[in-house]
């Protein structure tokens, strides 16, 4: 067998590898997700303490995912990501322990940073494998991200139906993800620094040209958060529905998210990123009117699920709207993808705040506002458009220097 091929057999295996890795972390927040009623009744949190709580899951994020890229310089890509990946599968199980407000703080920023470390060592060995085969794989590694939300709330959703306690459902999942985890990363590609590489910055700004891009991945995850987080709370106080009912709100809305990731290449090349995101606002912007207006648990679901087709392929094109839009790409890249994570991890406690001051109601009225934004800022993924297909013919013309 030539060199070429087994080089070829390594990165196709490493990119199965990491697709499971990237539903491996969805499935963590899938189950996190249709438990947070159970959480709000055993610490007896009202919904701005439980925002509160929540909004540390941000704070532990942005400390802790700078240092994402000096774990994985000292201890090589793989080793970083099994370790990572590990330790936010196993911190599922801090929240369902935390028995008031103080804990439940502390547990959510564990993990936050646990979530926010994992996930910048996986996106960091996506993008490399996408390098390597010169094509777009980004919104199916994602699809799959979203898949694994999808089963995850699924047996959430189970769990609740059957009144199970969080603790020993989280433990379960815990346990077994942490498995799923250990096994995938055996695949993932094992990049060391050179000898004379110097490891990177722990904190650089992104570039001004990457803002604007930021901004728009910043409206799409920030309905993502809004959605995960609060979509079950919704449908139990606003309309009364049964813990279960609830829970399957979160399901229907990882659905529409997962297929529609799955199928955004395909759908990217044939209309291109701009008409994608703006059709993908106004579907957005219609789900969110169906929930605000919504007096029926089945058409506060329809709008969810609505939200979730419109929104779910914006933060890849996102990133590779960033790639060019500077002769920095990875800086630029690194900046929307902590622009838009961020977004998500703050939506659930700025909705907790606002819905304490409010309503519920009012809540969504500022994630729909902010999903129609997608329609209107969408020209700013131009650069996607214009130097998308240069980059795959770069990247399958160049090979790699690295062994």
């Amino acid at each position: 067998m030539s060199d070429v091929t087994r080089a070829g057999d390594e990165v196709r295996r490493a990119r199965y590898a990491v697709a499971a890795v990237f539903a491996v972390h969805g499935a963590v927040t899938g189950s996190f997700a249709t438990r947070v009623p159970w959480i709000q009744d055993h610490t007896s949190l009202g919904a701005g303490q439980l925002g509160f709580a929540l909004a540390f899951t941000a704070f532990g994020a942005s400390c802790a995912m700078p240092l994402a890229g000096g774990i994985t310089h000292r201890f090589g890509s793989r080793t970083a990501l099994r370790g990572l990946l590990a330790l936010w599968t196993l911190s599922l199980i801090l929240p369902s322990i935390a028995p008031n407000l103080v804990t439940l703080c502390l547990a959510m920023f564990v993990y936050g940073a646990s979530a926010g470390m994992a996930d910048v060592a996986m996106n960091a060995l996506g993008v490399e494998v996408e390098r390597r085969l010169g094509k777009s794989i980004m919104s199916g590694l994602h699809g799959m991200w979203s898949a694994g939300a999808l089963i995850g709330s699924a047996a959430g959703t189970l769990a609740a139906h059957l009144g199970a306690d969080a603790r020993v459902h989280f433990a379960l999942a815990a346990t077994v993800l942490t498995l799923l985890g250990l096994v995938a990363c055996t695949w993932v590609l094992d990049l060391q620094p050179a000898a004379d590489e110097e490891a990177p910055p722990r904190f650089a700004l992104p570039p001004r040209s990457a803002l604007l891009i930021g901004a728009v991945g910043f409206c799409a995850v920030f309905a993502e958060g809004a959605n995960l987080d609060w979509s079950a709370v919704f449908l139990r106080d606003r309309l009364d529905s049964s813990a279960g009912l609830a829970a399957a709100s979160t399901t229907g809305f990882m659905l529409t998210m997962a297929v529609a990731r799955i199928a955004g290449d395909a759908v990217v090349n044939r209309f291109g990123a701009v008409r994608t995101v703006r059709a993908g606002g106004v579907l957005a912007g219609l789900g969110g009117l169906l929930v605000v207006l919504a007096g029926h648990p089945a058409v506060a679901m329809a709008g969810f699920a609505l939200m979730g087709l419109g929104i779910a392929v914006v933060v890849p094109l996102c990133f590779a709207a960033a790639g060019h839009a500077g002769p920095n790409p990875s800086q630029a890249i690194a900046g929307v993808a902590t622009i838009t994570y961020t977004s998500g991890l703050i939506a659930p406690s700025l909705i907790g705040g606002v819905a304490q001051a409010t309503s519920l109601m009012v809540s969504f009225v500022v994630v729909t506002a902010l999903a129609c934004g997608l329609a209107v800022f969408a020209g700013v993924l131009r650069t996607a458009e214009r130097g998308g297909g240069e980059v795959s013919r770069r990247a399958a013309a160049v090979p790699d220097p690295r062994p």
